[in-house]
């Protein structure tokens, strides 16, 4: 297939070299130094779009996709307060968008564990849970998208919490999840989930090795949406349940 690259940073050129690998063109490859050259026509022979960018420019860069008639995969986090806009923009259009915080098998893995232990968790209340993510000090967004994805699944399953911060909780500890966002050299993302009583402690840890994970999940998505018209995510893709 013809895949455009939107963000050419270190996630779009691992990417770029998986494509090549099994046998896909990257038809056009936009980073912020040339941004200005994305437009319909530089989007006229592409397949679908893998858009890896910046909270600042996912939204222009997804919908400009959308209204091309371009199927859209995006990794791009922090900027989600926008998302719902997309998703009803792909329906009218009848185009395809699928988004997801983290694009690694592991790390969706990963997720159901949060949700089935929140689930068992919900009815012991001497444990309290906090959240620690740590990635490379090139991440823009903190706490990262998967940690935030983490903290709402464990507050759809768990009561007593309500919100998740990455401030201080002193005055309502027992309804808000604490996340703590590190940024430490090289590390491509570790996620750390945590409960703690007064007797023991369990942990869940999911660490990636590189950034080749979240490369090949986003390969993953971009050759499953092909023919496809919705809103997608990586439950779709990886059919994974609870």
């Amino acid at each position: 297939m013809n895949i455009a690259l939107i963000g050419y940073g270190k996630m779009g050129k691992a990417i770029d070299s998986i494509a090549s690998e099994r046998g896909h063109t990257v038809t056009c490859k936009i980073s912020s130094a040339n941004l200005s050259e994305l437009n319909p026509m530089a989007l006229r022979y592409a397949d679908v779009a893998i858009e890896f960018s910046s909270p600042e420019a996912a939204f222009h860069n997804v919908k400009l996709c959308v209204d091309a008639g371009v199927p859209v995969v995006c990794g791009t986090t922090g900027w989600l307060n926008k998302i719902k806009e997309i998703e009803q923009l792909t329906l009218l259009k009848k185009g395809a968008f699928l988004h997801a915080s983290n694009f690694s098998l592991g790390v969706n893995i990963f997720f159901k564990l949060n949700e089935y232990l929140a689930k068992i968790m919900n009815q012991f209340d001497d444990y309290n849970v906090d959240i620690k993510e740590i990635h490379h000090t090139q991440k823009i967004d903190s706490p990262s998208g998967t940690a935030i994805h983490l903290a709402e699944d464990i507050i759809k399953n768990i009561e007593r919490k309500k919100v998740w911060t990455i401030g201080d909780i002193t005055n309502q500890p027992q309804r808000t999840i604490h996340i703590e966002s590190i940024r430490q050299d090289p590390n491509p993302g570790t996620h750390m989930i945590h409960y703690a009583s007064d007797i023991d402690e369990i942990t869940i840890t999911h660490d990636a090795k590189s950034r080749m994970g979240f490369a090949m999940g986003a390969m993953m998505a971009a050759e499953w949406i092909q023919g496809k018209s919705g809103v997608f995510s990586m439950d779709d893709v990886l059919q994974l349940t609870n």
